[in-house]
């Protein structure tokens, strides 16, 4: 049985559907009027013009990407439904639950990962919907969900999860075009398992099998699928289309704190709290010089006082530490700068860097130019003032156009942003 969550204004999840029927309907056939001769000394008739051709449809991104996030009941949201574009931001009051909808993306992002249950939700309890009663067996829980785009069309995945009295995975839907291609539910709660039942449309219709409930089965189809009907091919598609778009994601807060002191030369991955961005600048500036003269500009932009270059000095001590190059012989530690300056720096160099720089648990099987990478920012504006902040939005809009980065930020205000029509801003209300 399903934990007891508030439903969505949409009432329960949809049932099992068939695929459409493959019969088409008749379409009118176009007629061409005949050119017809007029009597003599008429005037030849005109011949017909040319019919236009056909627009050609609009080319799909193959690259996976999470277009739609929903919240059925989790922490104050309820039948909540978000749209994620290119550039996202969610804008609202402190209250408003803009942290608690990027935690669920990073939530659903670790699951589809592989990362087990209680290490997604430490504290399972703090996001089940305040007023949502226990059930006879005194369980609670809460439900999230998300779509993701790509060349298998959009595909939806849904998650009901118990949080109370123990937490556990008690139902999962994957679903494309109308068909459910995978369907757990918690048949015995004695047992640590799902009963499983995903798409063949071989012999059977369904193969049958129990999956561990602290793990997303999404992510564990490609373990357990042969691939050798249609049907179980379809399900790997939409899964691996699934899954690659929630591990491609980075969740970013810069500690300007951790920024300020030389840090150990390591594996030059910038980690969550921006602690090691000079490591990571002592590798990507001789690494790839193009984007590091891009990262430079911006920095330009958004620092007081002249700026020729950004770079890193070892201490001889096997540390390095980062220094503003200010072209006349002078530098100046990154330690001097502000809070709002040196998160500016931080949040610039993920925007021009990717998946080789930053530490994400990027599928590797999958070619650079089949995956995208979202970056997800709460507190996107902290300390910035409006010169910074427009910088760096202008430059997540750039690289989204090129391909290369998708932002989801958490800003308290944005009618700074509203009106571009490359961003999508999300209002909040408590």
């Amino acid at each position: 049985m399903a934990p007891n969550v508030p439903a969505g204004p949409g009432g329960p999840a949809p049932e099992r559907t068939r695929p459409a029927g493959s019969g088409a309907s008749a379409e009118p056939s176009e007629t061409v009027p005949r050119a017809c001769s007029g009597g003599r000394g008429s005037p030849p008739a005109a011949a017909p013009a040319p019919r236009p051709a056909p627009a050609a449809p609009p080319r799909r991104d193959p690259r996976p990407r999470v277009t739609e996030l929903r919240l059925s009941a989790f922490a104050r949201h309820r039948g909540a439904t978000f749209p994620v574009g290119q550039v996202t931001l969610f804008a609202g009051p402190s209250g408003s639950g803009k942290s608690a909808a990027l935690a669920a993306y990073e939530a659903l992002a670790r699951l589809g990962g592989g990362a087990a249950l209680a290490e997604v939700f430490p504290d399972p309890g703090a996001l089940v919907p305040e007023r949502a009663r226990p059930d006879a067996q005194r369980r609670r829980g809460f439900r999230i969900g998300c779509t993701a785009d790509g060349a298998e069309g959009p595909v939806r995945l849904d998650l009901a999860v118990q949080a109370e009295p123990e937490l556990r995975i008690v139902g999962e839907r994957l679903t494309a075009g109308g068909l459910v291609l995978l369907e757990t539910a918690l048949r015995d709660p004695s047992r640590p398992s799902v009963q499983a039942a995903w798409h063949t449309a071989g012999s059977a219709p369904v193969t049958r099998a129990p999956l561990p409930d602290d793990r997303l089965g999404t992510a564990l189809l490609p373990l357990r699928v042969a691939g050798k009907t249609d049907g179980q091919r379809q399900v790997l598609a939409a899964a691996e289309q699934m899954v690659v778009a929630l591990r491609s994601v980075f969740p970013c807060d810069p500690r300007p704190d951790g920024m300020r002191t030389p840090v150990l030369t390591g594996s030059g991955r910038l980690l969550r709290g921006c602690d090691n961005l000079a490591d990571v600048v002592w590798r990507t500036r001789s690494e790839c010089g193009r984007r590091h003269g891009l990262l430079v500009d911006a920095v330009r932009t958004g620092c007081a006082g002249p700026v020729v270059d950004l770079l890193a000095e070892p201490l001889g001590d096997g540390t390095v530490r980062a220094l503003l190059d200010r072209g006349d012989g002078h530098r100046t530690e990154l330690e001097r700068l502000g809070d709002g300056e040196l998160r500016y720096v931080a949040l610039a160099l993920v925007l021009f860097t990717g998946p080789g720089v930053l530490a994400v648990d990027a599928p590797g099987e999958v070619p650079d130019a089949m995956r995208g990478l979202t970056v997800l920012a709460d507190g996107f504006d902290r300390s910035l003032d409006p010169g910074q902040r427009a910088e760096l939005l202008r430059t997540a809009v750039l690289m989204g156009e090129r391909g290369h980065i998708r932002l989801v930020g958490a800003v308290s205000d944005a009618s700074w942003a509203d009106g571009a029509g490359a961003i999508t801003v999300v209002h909040l209300d408590v």
